[in-house]
């Protein structure tokens, strides 16, 4: 017996259209479900990349704060992989999100970057 995959990542937002807006006109993330869950008052968005179910976003009335930024414990951050870093630096600016300066992984000499989604959670792209 063996996880196979990391199935999703479920992430909860402050302002529920701006996320969406975020990881869909951003990130390039793609619509699979959207459901409105009445007892709840929440939005559940689930979201793809290339195809592959990645991402469940939720909306709550009045979530708490995320409690430090990035070492609380819990979830540390999200991380994609992209082909061209410096592309991806260029578009992220060309939108107004802010990115870390590019470092380099000391194991793998690969780059990487992070920069915030609209409720600060932290986000990595990572050179394939």
């Amino acid at each position: 017996m063996k996880i196979e995959r990391v199935h999703h990542v479920a992430i909860i937002c402050a302002n529920y259209e701006r996320s969406k807006r975020f990881y869909t006109e951003i990130l390039g993330c793609r619509v699979e479900q959207e459901v409105y869950r009445e007892k709840r008052q929440s939005y559940k968005l689930d979201l793809s990349v290339n195809g592959q179910y990645v991402i469940e976003l939720f909306s709550f009335p009045n979530p708490p704060a995320r409690p430090s930024y990035p070492e609380a414990t819990g979830l540390r951050h999200i991380a994609f992989g992209v082909r061209d870093l410096e592309e991806w630096m260029d578009f992220l600016r060309s939108k107004g999100v802010e990115a870390e300066p590019i470092r380099i992984d000391e194991f793998t000499d690969k780059k990487f970057t992070f920069f915030s989604d609209p409720d600060d959670l932290p986000i990595e792209l990572y050179e394939l």
